[in-house]
């Protein structure tokens, strides 16, 4: 791993002390149709029918999956503890648009292993924490059709602003933040075919880390560079 400043102006190691102490920021009862209902699948690839194959497609996935390696970074970028188990791992995200950085805590509630009639089914869903820019909930899963052997990842989520956005903040939500959230959907699609296709067969596909103090940055690709700095940042805007 290699040591480097994780985000710019920002020291996420008391961030994600203090962020264990927020809730989640909505009740599962509160969701009807007012919220947004998303689902994108994309192709990630095709190999064997049956059981998945070692350092095959799927494995390869869901293990990029796990270190959220695909999340593009020019949209998100997430510092974690590596050593904390997944499910219940809090993640702090960085929300980029423009020059605007938005840093919001999510929290890891769910983990899914299991078979769902002919398909291999692998992944995790977190939900928005106190301060978001949202409440809701998004699920990552890399299924695995085994009749025919593709490879899909599944993007399912439920979101609506938080209430308690600033009327600046909200604005401009309101007129790019759904953009943004489709875009996200449809890039960890493109992005996550591509990883996999150049690291199949690796016995460890995800790349070198980026680490301070026990943290990491996700993806390994998101290296903050000098003209961040000139970003205007909002910590837990919600």
């Amino acid at each position: 791993m290699t040591a480097v400043r994780l985000l710019d102006r920002i020291d996420p190691a008391p961030v994600l002390a203090e962020q264990r102490q927020r809730r989640v920021n909505f009740d599962a009862t509160e969701v009807d149709d007012s919220w947004h209902h998303d689902e994108s699948r994309a192709r990630l690839g095709t190999e064997a029918p049956g059981e998945p194959e070692p350092n095959g497609v799927w494995q390869t996935a869901c293990r990029l999956v796990a270190a959220y390696e695909m999340a593009d970074p020019l949209l998100i970028r997430a510092v974690y503890d590596p050593s904390a188990p997944l499910h219940g791992r809090d993640m702090l995200l960085e929300g980029r648009f423009v020059v605007l950085r938005f840093y919001m805590g999510v929290r890891i509630t769910d983990v899914t292993d299991e078979r769902r009639d002919d398909t291999r089914v692998w992944g995790w869903a977190y939900e928005t924490l106190e301060g978001h820019l949202e409440r809701g909930r998004m699920s990552y899963e890399v299924v695995k059709d085994e009749s025919s052997g593709d490879v899909d990842l599944v993007i399912t989520a439920y979101s609506k602003g938080s209430p308690s956005l600033g009327p600046v903040t909200r604005l401009g939500w309101k007129l790019f933040g759904r953009q943004a959230q489709v875009r996200f959907y449809r890039e960890c699609g493109r992005r996550l075919a591509r990883q996999v296709h150049e690291r199949l067969g690796q016995d460890d596909p995800v790349p070198e880390r980026r680490t301070l103090h026990g943290l990491v940055l996700a993806p390994a690709d998101a290296a903050p560079r000098p003209h961040h700095r000139l970003s205007v940042r909002r910590h837990q805007p919600g």
